[in-house]
This record gives C-alpha cells, structure tokens and sequence, in this order.
C-alpha cells in the first residue's frame, strides 16, 4: 500500500455473525463526515472478504465492529491474512463487546486500538487522523 495522497482510506466491517451494525455504520458516516472515504463491508463478512476488500480498495485501515464474542478468533485471522498478503501496512482497529481482559491481548497480537462502548465517535475520529497513516501529515 504505502503512503498515498489523498483522504485516509478506512474499511468498516462487521465480520462473523453479527447482525446487529447500527455502531458500525455510525462509526463509518462519522469518519465519512470527517473527510475520510469509507468503505462498509455490510454484514456476515468473513476474514477472508475483508482483507480482500481492504487490498482492493488500496485502504489504510480496518476497522471492525464485533459483538458475538468471537473479537479474539477473528482479530486474529485478519491480521494473519494481512501478514499472509503482505499488507501488513494496513492497521486494524476495532470495537465492541470486547472485555477488558481481552485489550491487551488483542494489542499485543498487533491490532492497533480497541473502541468499548462509551467511546465518542470524535474519539475515533482523532485516534484515526493521529495513527492511520502518519507519514502523510
């Protein structure tokens, strides 16, 4: 991917089982409103579409939206198949039902930063412009 001109490029997906993305597509319109182009998946994505999805759109980011409690399976195969297609440029954050138990963890195995309700969407917004793409600023 490397450092691009333009507006942050973020991938918003609700991988799994979900079926609920109402945060998902507020998270994406609040990001839209701040300049960035978004691309949301939709729902019941598997790993697998949104890395794809991700490398075509030649994105900066992905951010997924998990509440099935599935957050450590599949945090884990996205960053896998980035680093399988070497896009490992590409940061993931995400949100959710995610206990606090599991941040850590999470951060550790590469994943960016994790949203727990609560966090404002202009707290997303400013986590996004100061750490997707930096070399850009």
């Amino acid at each position: 991917m490397g450092v691009a001109a333009g507006p942050i490029r973020v991938v918003v997906a609700k991988p799994g089982l979900d079926g609920h993305d109402r945060g998902a597509k507020v998270i994406a319109r609040a990001l839209r409103d701040a300049g960035m182009e978004v691309i949301y998946t939709g729902l019941h994505q598997t790993p697998e579409q949104v890395v794809d999805t991700a490398i075509q759109e030649d994105a900066d980011a992905i951010g997924l939206s998990i509440l099935s409690g599935a957050h450590n399976t599949l945090f884990a195969r996205v960053l896998e198949l980035l680093k399988e297609r070497d896009a490992e440029d590409i940061k993931v954050f995400g949100g959710g039902i995610i206990p606090e138990a599991d941040i850590a963890p999470l951060k550790e195995k590469g994943v960016a930063e994790i949203f727990t309700p609560g966090a404002t969407t202009t707290s997303i917004v400013e986590w996004v412009r100061g750490n997707v793409r930096q070399a850009a600023v």
